[in-house]
């Protein structure tokens, strides 16, 4: 079986693979990914997603045949793209600046091999939050912890930031950050896992 990297960083990305039975090994990129953002000329979030992914898997090196996946989600609202929170008070600003609304999460995937593009994919979720209350807020800010910071939306939807939504429309794999049957395909096809 071809050998299958994942280029993410991402606790969740790697559960999803996990949980589907998925033999993998985790090489981060270290790319730059802000340099990236402040270059970037488009103003479409796939393609700025996508292009994040790219680069992620083209940065990992391997000496094999190896399949390398990167990964990565921008969120949008009123025209403006998100990335992660930096900090409690950014994510505090941020899920203000959701309630009440509906966003898109815009997810990019590429995967490497011997250095040549072999398959990309991008993949639109539109998730509306509910007019939370401040005494909610501040119950979640106290009890969310880590995830403030760890997604773009300063929520973890697999777990209590389920809490903030009235509706989603989309792939649930892909609100996490990894449209898990386009890449099941792409393994298969890949010779990762049997067909």
């Amino acid at each position: 079986m071809t050998p299958f990297i994942l280029a993410s960083a991402s606790v969740i990305r790697r559960q999803i693979l996990e949980n589907a039975g998925i033999r993998f090994s985790v090489l981060t990129s270290g790319v730059d990914e802000e340099a990236i953002k402040q270059d970037w000329s488009g103003g479409d979030p796939d393609d700025l997603a996508l292009e994040l992914a790219k680069a992620k898997a083209r940065a990992v090196k391997v000496n094999d045949d190896s399949l390398v996946l990167g990964a990565d989600q921008i969120l949008s609202l009123d025209g403006c793209m998100y990335d992660k929170a930096r900090s409690p008070e950014e994510a505090r600003q941020r899920l203000k600046a959701l309630r009440g609304k509906s966003h898109i999460l815009h997810s990019g995937l590429a995967a490497y091999r011997a250095g040549e593009l072999v398959w990309s994919h991008t993949q639109q979720s539109q998730l509306t939050v509910r007019n939370f209350s401040d005494v909610f807020l501040n119950e979640y800010m106290a009890l969310a912890g880590d995830e403030l910071t760890a997604s773009v939306g300063a929520y973890a939807f697999e777990g209590l930031g389920a809490q903030i939504f009235d509706r989603i429309e989309g792939d649930y794999y892909a609100i996490l950050g990894l449209p898990l049957l386009p890449v099941l395909a792409l393994l298969r096809r890949e010779g990762v896992i049997v067909t």
